[in-house]
């Protein structure tokens, strides 16, 4: 979907400001949000791509108005409550009404450590061959989708070249939605600034994306 997190290109935000030894959290609060967060996730109901793409549905003018963790936190009340754990109701008043759904599992303090070493590998084999090799010219699709994509609109219906061929990875297009995860080769492709830009943008810039094959055709 064309959500608010997608800025590439747009005007009207001001300038990007650095901070300059920038601390990990900015207010005690913060840790706790990624804790949460965290905690939450390993209840089992829901996938990291379910949960960006909650992030990316918030309402432009929420999420520009909120926070980095503020847009996890409101993000994960509407995880919690499209999955049954807590109500609209519970959160407003933040007292339990009922015993809510049964996670899957619990993430206990002592695992913690391990839980986030392993990570959560999305590497996955395909079973076809690669359509695309390194040096093919490609052209990404143009299109809008009402639903998740990690397919930048700047950089729809742009023709660059394939610089990499990668793994195959979950497809967060479907796996977002509950429709399985559908892996699919991913390719590393560069574009000219001009390419995405046009004209007037600086001659030495290049950009580069990992696209899934399916948002690419042959240029």
């Amino acid at each position: 979907m064309n959500g608010p997190q997608d800025l590439g290109g747009q005007m009207g935000f001001g300038p990007v400001a650095p901070e300059k030894d920038e601390p990990i959290f900015h207010a005690e609060w913060e840790k706790r949000a990624l804790g949460v967060t965290l905690a939450a996730g390993a209840f089992g109901a829901w996938n990291i791509d379910e949960s960006r793409h909650a992030r990316e549905s918030l309402h432009p003018t929420d999420y520009y108005s909120s926070s980095y963790y503020e847009i996890w936190i409101k993000a994960l009340e509407t995880l919690l409550k499209r999955h049954g754990f807590v109500t609209a109701g519970e959160l407003a008043h933040g007292t339990a009404d009922g015993p809510g759904a049964t996670p899957k599992r619990v993430l206990k303090a002592e695992d913690v450590p391990a839980t986030l070493a392993r990570g959560g590998p999305c590497d996955r084999p395909v079973a076809r061959q690669p359509r695309f090799a390194p040096g093919d010219r490609v052209r990404t699709k143009n299109f809008h989708p009402q639903g998740h994509t990690r397919l930048p609109r700047y950089a729809r219906d742009r023709e660059g070249v394939v610089e990499a061929l990668r793994d195959g990875f979950v497809f967060p297009d479907s796996n977002a939605h509950g429709n399985g995860e559908s892996p699919q080769w991913v390719y590393t492709v560069v574009f000219t600034g001009a390419e995405i830009w046009g004209e007037g943008a600086d001659p030495t810039l290049t950009v580069s994306i990992d696209a899934w094959e399916s948002y690419l055709e042959p240029a």
